[in-house]
C-alpha cells in the first residue's frame, strides 16, 4: 500500500495581490502569504503606508512589493493588472463599514460601503481572473467577507447586505471560473481586534454582547485569519471552491 501524501501548503513561485494590505486582516494576509513563499504585492491607497509595510516585510526577509492605488477606481485597477505578470492568488481584503440603525442609513453610506465591499471585490477579481485565463494559469481568489454575510446584526443593514452580496458573487464566480481551475472562496471572520473594530469594541456593553455570541469566548485575532488564507491559497485546498470558511468562534452555529 502506498500512503497518501499531504498536499503542500507552500506558495513558492506564486504571485499574490492583497488589497487593503497595509493594516488589519489585509496585513496579516500579506505576511502569511509571503511567509509561505509567495511574492506579495501589497495594494492600498496611501503611498506612505504601502512603503512602510513593504519595507518592514522586506527587512524581515519576505518577498514583497507595493502599489498605491484606489481600488474603487476600476479603470486604474484594470490598467495595473494588465501591465504586470498575472497574480495566481488574490486576497480581496479592503473593506469598510458604516453602521447605523435602519432609519439613519444615508445614500452616501450605502454607496461607500457597496462601492468598496462589493464593487471593488467584483472588478479586482474580474481583472485578476481575466489575466489568469489569458495566460492559461490556475489561481485562487479569496475575499475577506464576514459572519454578517450569513446572519444579520443590529445597526448593520448595509454592511450585512454587502457581505451577503459578496457570498453570492463568490458562488457565481466559482461556477464560471471552475473550468479554468480558478478557485473562488470567502473567509468569514467574527469580530477581529483591528483598527476598524476598535471603537465599537471599546463600548463595554457591545463587547459583552459580542463575547456572549462567540462560543469560544474570545475575540478574534489577526493571526486567526492567517492560516485560513494560506490554506485557501495553497494546493491543500485544491478541491475547495464556491464556499466560505467561517472563522467565527461558533457565532453562526446557532
Amino acid at each position: 500500500m502506498t500512503l497518501p501524501a499531504t498536499p503542500s501548503f507552500r506558495l513558492d513561485g506564486k504571485r499574490a495581490l492583497v488589497t487593503g494590505g497595509t493594516r488589519g486582516i489585509g496585513l496579516g494576509a500579506a505576511v502569511a502569504l509571503a511567509q509561505a513563499g509567495a511574492e506579495v504585492t501589497v495594494a492600498a491607497r496611501t503611498p506612505g503606508d504601502v512603503e512602510r509595510v513593504v519595507g518592514q516585510m522586506t527587512d524581515a526577509g519576505l518577498r514583497a512589493e507595493g502599489v498605491a492605488i484606489d481600488i474603487t477606481d476600476f479603470a486604474a485597477v484594470r490598467g495595473f493588472v494588465a501591465e504586470v505578470a498575472p497574480f495566481s492568488v488574490l486576497v480581496n481584503s479592503a473593506g469598510t463599514a458604516r453602521h447605523s440603525p435602519l432609519a439613519g442609513i444615508t445614500e452616501a453610506d450605502y454607496q461607500a460601503v457597496m462601492q468598496l465591499n462589493l464593487g471593488a471585490t467584483l472588478f479586482v477579481s474580474q481583472a485578476v481572473a481575466g489575466r489568469l485565463r489569458q495566460a492559461g494559469l490556475s489561481g485562487s481568489i479569496i475575499t475577506i467577507s464576514s459572519q454578517m454575510g450569513h446572519v444579520g446584526g443590529p445597526d448593520r443593514a448595509v454592511y450585512a447586505a454587502s457581505k451577503h452580496a459578496v457570498e453570492g458573487l463568490t458562488k457565481a464566480m466559482a461556477i464560471e471560473l471552475g473550468a479554468s481551475n480558478i478557485r473562488v472562496n470567502t473567509i468569514c471572520p467574527t469580530f477581529i481586534e483591528t483598527e476598524l473594530t476598535a471603537q465599537n469594541l471599546g463600548d463595554p456593553a457591545f463587547r459583552s454582547w459580542v463575547l456572549a455570541k462567540i462560543k469560544l469566548g474570545r475575540l478574534g485575532r489577526i493571526e486567526d485569519i492567517m492560516g485560513p488564507v494560506v490554506f485557501l491559497a495553497s494546493d491543500a485546498a485544491a478541491l475547495v471552491t464556491g464556499t466560505s470558511l467561517l472563522v467565527d468562534g461558533g457565532w453562526t452555529a446557532e
